[in-house]
């Protein structure tokens, strides 16, 4: 918990950072998550970054049936729930018209997120919106991939470099670098296990890439693909 709540506080306060520094204009910037534009990929990271105060304050599942890796799938791609995602997200960005309430509405809401977190105790259960019961921990995950993840469109949209954070980094890679077996080991033990969040040998990736290159934001080279399907490498199921 501590290494991935220090991660999730990281990845916030950069991202608060690069909010209270934007202009009117940058707010409508196209992302590359269409048809959002940036007021609207906003809302949609303010919101994943505050759903846990919702979930802690609701009763905990008496056990975990989910874990991060296992909680990425099909099911939360699907044409209904994406359709839903993105016009909630819409909705959102106009209850907050200007950067002062964008920056504002993030930093409150992450920083909710963060004091719930704190006040449970380590082996608390939550149930997400789509039904899962996870612990917290592995939910909290979740919400550094939302967060990092999402901070390299916005850093794309709005022709910065990315600012992924070293602690947000190394959480997500170890995640999408997951060829399943976390997922399949299940229960207790998925939460005390994880991967080292490497890609084969032979690619020569930093975290950073990693991450680009497992969720799509970059495309696979020819080579680095041969290099896949020689090793047998099987991605996180994510966006898709």
């Amino acid at each position: 918990m501590d290494t991935v709540r220090a991660a999730f506080r990281d990845e916030c306060v950069r991202l608060e950072g690069v909010l209270r520094g934007l202009d009117a204009a940058d707010l409508d910037r196209p992302t590359p998550c269409p048809p959002w534009a940036v007021r609207d990929l906003l809302a949609h990271v303010r919101t994943g970054a505050g759903r846990l105060v919702g979930m802690l304050a609701a009763p905990a599942p008496e056990r975990a049936e989910v874990d991060a890796a296992g909680y990425f799938g099909a099911a939360k791609f699907a044409p209904d729930v994406d359709r839903d995602r993105i016009d909630g997200a819409r909705r959102e960005a106009r209850e907050l018209p200007g950067v002062p309430e964008v920056a504002e509405g993030f930093a409150r809401a992450w920083r909710a997120a963060d004091a719930a977190v704190a006040a449970e105790p380590p082996g608390r259960v939550v149930r997400t919106r789509h039904g899962d019961a996870m612990a917290l921990t592995e939910f909290l995950r979740t919400r550094v991939v939302e967060v990092g993840v999402h901070g390299l469109d916005l850093a794309d949209a709005l022709d910065r470099r990315p600012w992924l954070t070293p602690t947000a980094a190394t959480v997500v890679a170890d995640l999408l670098a997951d060829d399943g077996s976390r997922s399949r080991r299940g229960g207790r033990r998925a939460e005390l296990e994880s991967s080292d969040g490497a890609p084969p040998d032979g690619l020569g990736w930093d975290a950073l890439t990693l991450v680009r290159k497992a969720t799509g934001r970059v495309p696979l080279t020819d080579a680095e693909r041969a290099v896949l399907d020689r090793t047998g490498f099987r991605w996180l199921s994510f966006g898709g």
